[in-house]
């Protein structure tokens, strides 16, 4: 899929490849969800589905905090309050204990209510005030919404069906 650059495009490729993820998630067997035996985000750590999804929601209510801030005339403090760019792998760990009390069925609804409320949120705007000018460093507002939302639920469809083939044996 092209990266997107109109609105219409990024609204596409997010429930595109969010129904892909959903296909992917049905598949995980709920028994072993909470199994952490997938790589983590962060170099030498484990992960379970279910923290795989808290990551995906850690990230999509972040985007939506950002554009929450941003319509508010905030300064953004990039990636998150007490986080660096280069630090995102204790971010991920931060996400996975903030859902950690969630089970992966609570967890599912909860990601999907925020990606609703994202594209809700990206409805409101313009191409214009998505893709005509920077708004972190060189990336657009619309960019960086893909690179924190459609992108990584392809990234977690991919690293779920290679697990689900490893447990397949």
């Amino acid at each position: 899929m092209a990266i997107p650059t109109t609105k219409g495009e990024l609204i596409s490729a997010i429930n595109e490849r969010y129904v892909k993820l959903e296909a992917a998630l049905d598949a995980v067997p709920t028994d072993i969800a909470d199994e952490k035996s997938m790589d983590g985000h962060a170099k030498g750590t484990g992960m379970s589905v279910n923290n795989l999804v808290s990551y995906l929601i850690g990230w999509n209510e972040l985007v939506l905090k950002w554009l929450d801030q941003d319509a508010q005339g905030k300064d953004i403090e990039f990636p998150d309050v007490g986080y660096k760019w280069n630090e995102l792998g204790a971010l991920a760990q931060k996400f996975y204990r903030d859902y950690s009390a969630s089970s992966f069925a609570e967890n599912r609804k909860r990601l999907t209510v925020a990606k609703d409320q994202l594209v809700s949120e990206i409805s409101k705007r313009t191409d214009d005030e998505l893709y005509g000018s920077a708004w972190h460093g060189k990336w657009t507002k619309g960019r960086m919404i893909q690179f924190n939302s459609s992108s990584p639920y392809e990234n977690a469809r991919s690293r779920i069906r290679k697990w689900l083939k490893s447990k397949a044996g």
